[in-house]
């Protein structure tokens, strides 16, 4: 009987509580996670703050090149200073006094400026931060897979007081200085009860881990709005992510204009102009990225996954049969026995490796049925021919060796990535081929995929599509990228990982919210050391960067549960 009542008594504090295991019990007022300040997102590989501090003023504040005589002018860092000055003050923190009238407000700075020079640590306004980048060939046009992004911060160190410096060898570094430096200022409201944006005197140095660093967005089964792209490109490099895996087309929809082939959109895209990027916005996107240190990675994924191209391009898909020989009206993967096929891919990608400069393409090959294959009569004929009759992986490994050499003959010289299904199924690939890690037990995978001395990234544990409710971001926080079987040569192949965004049940409204700050836990596994992996202390960082995201104008989701962040959201 007290095993029941107890059992009940349970039962019903639970349902009293709806069921919901994310709320506290008993309650306390306030956030549930507490944000820290001016704390940097990802973590730095080393830091050493002091107590001593600085304070900006937006009407004095700027960036100032010192070492233009040596690199000469650079676009991407000309561009940059603006984004980060909006960055440091950022435009939806909210104004506490703005209703005030001038002279109160005056009066409030005054009582301010009074307050901070009776504090001990206070050292005086920062009114310029140096950028140093000492190296003649620093400025380069694109980023790319083996770039520099190594830096340092500087600012109010021993040997040079009262003064701030981000200095790198690249300007891939600069701009993850810059990242930096804009975090490690926080607005305070301590002094004279006004905002005041503060700097603590700090040194960091700093390197990523990995070298590719990646967020995959599906632009096929939702077409995702161009200013959609452009906001989640800004919290890449916030996070700093290095490279957009473009997963352009799908079953769904074809929405790349293409010049050689225009019927491909024009009759695959949802819609053939509100739907559809074309050579035009993809270079708008390509500069946008540019500017931010990050690689824009097409894929066009083959043979599977292809049901799109079909009604532009007629005749390049497996019919299939039913089992009385008779066609069912339904198309399978491409069919790889056409001569035709391997010329359209050709005259295709020849045009992909000329709109996107990145070295590497994303050629797809995962989940590619061969029950169509099976079925189809004029397949069968040919694997006949061949003394291959019901070998359909060694159908597969032939179209993509084909397709592996028609990319590898253009003068661009493209690498390539692949699904790991190309691996799983005996396709003999090149040795410089990059396997993308998607499924279950990845752990055996990558012990597999570098042990046969093939480079690898990782997307396993981080398919952010995949939700639930209540906080989810420690499992992907927590994830990591080495955690296999294997000696350091297998180790050192892993070159990192990518966050994927599939769109069956997310478009232009919520994949912004929906993929961050979670990405943010991925881009910290990416970036930072190993050994950073305390949750306690990375809840309240990843806090802040909840909040900071918000300020900085993006619609970003709660990460930790009840919270506020100063921003205004009547305004």
């Amino acid at each position: 009987v007290i095993t029941y009542v107890t059992i009940l008594t349970i039962s019903l504090a639970v349902a009293e509580q709806g069921g919901d295991e994310f709320k506290n019990w008993p309650v306390k007022p306030g956030a549930w996670v507490q944000a820290t300040k001016g704390e940097v997102w990802p973590r730095p590989k080393v830091s050493k703050p002091q107590q001593e501090f600085l304070v900006l003023r937006s009407n004095s504040f700027r960036f100032e090149v010192s070492s233009e005589h040596i690199h000469g002018p650079c676009d991407i860092l000309d561009n940059a200073f603006t984004r980060f000055t909006k960055r440091v003050f950022p435009p939806a923190a909210a104004n506490v006094y703005s209703h005030l009238d001038p002279l109160h407000r005056k009066q409030r700075r005054r009582e301010a400026r009074k307050e901070l020079k009776n504090d001990p640590m206070y050292k005086g306004f920062l009114n310029v931060v140096e950028i140093a980048m000492n190296n003649k060939n620093g400025c380069e046009k694109y980023p790319h897979m083996d770039m520099d992004e190594h830096y340092e911060v500087k600012i109010n160190s021993p040997d040079e007081p009262g003064r701030a410096r981000i200095i790198a060898f690249s300007i891939w570094g600069i701009l993850r200085g810059m990242e930096t430096f804009s975090q490690l200022v926080y607005s305070s409201m301590e002094y004279g009860d006004t905002v005041q944006y503060i700097v603590n005197g700090t040194q960091v140095m700093d390197s990523p881990r990995f070298t590719h660093r990646g967020v995959m967005m599906d632009t096929s089964r939702h077409y995702i709005a161009k200013s959609v792209i452009r906001d989640n490109l800004d919290l890449m490099e916030m996070n700093k992510y290095n490279v957009f895996h473009w997963h352009m087309t799908d079953d769904p929809s074809f929405p790349y204009v293409s010049k050689k082939f225009p019927d491909l959109s024009k009759e695959g895209a949802w819609h053939e102009t509100i739907a559809v990027y074309t050579q035009q916005d993809v270079a708008e996107m390509i500069e946008y990225a540019r500017m931010r240190g990050i690689r824009v990675v097409s894929e066009f994924d083959t043979p599977g996954h292809t049901q799109s191209f079909e009604p532009g391009q007629p005749g390049l898909l497996t019919e299939c049969y039913d089992h009385r020989g008779e066609k069912t009206g339904f198309y399978g993967p491409l069919n790889p026995t056409k001569k035709r096929v391997y010329a359209f891919l050709e005259a295709f990608f020849e045009e992909i490796t000329e709109v996107f400069p990145d070295k590497y393409l994303h050629l797809g090959g995962d989940e590619v049925d061969f029950k169509c294959w099976e079925s189809n009569p004029e397949i069968t004929n040919f694997m006949k021919k061949w003394n291959m009759s019901g070998d359909y992986h060694k159908l597969e490994s032939i179209y993509i060796k084909k397709l592996l050499d028609i990319v590898s003959s253009y003068p661009t010289n493209n690498g390539y990535i692949v699904w790991q299904e190309v691996f799983d199924n005996g396709v003999e690939v090149k040795n410089d081929t990059i396997i993308h890690v998607w499924k279950g037990q990845w752990e055996w995978e990558m012990a597999k995929v570098t042990g046969a001395g093939l480079r690898a990234i990782l997307s396993s544990p981080w398919y952010l599509n995949y939700i639930s409710y209540g906080s989810d971001w420690t499992k992907y926080y927590l994830a990591e990228p080495l955690d296999f079987y294997g000696g350091e040569e297998q180790k050192h192949l892993v070159i990192g990982g990518e966050a994927c965004m599939w769109d069956e049940f997310v478009n232009s409204v919520n994949l912004t919210p929906r993929m961050w700050p979670r990405a943010s836990a991925v881009a910290e596994r990416l970036w930072s050391p190993r050994d950073v992996r305390d949750v306690h202390e990375a809840k309240e960082r990843i806090q802040e960067m909840e909040c900071r995201m918000l300020q900085r104008g993006y619609p970003v989701e709660p990460i930790n549960g009840p919270a506020f962040c100063n921003v205004d959201w009547n305004t």
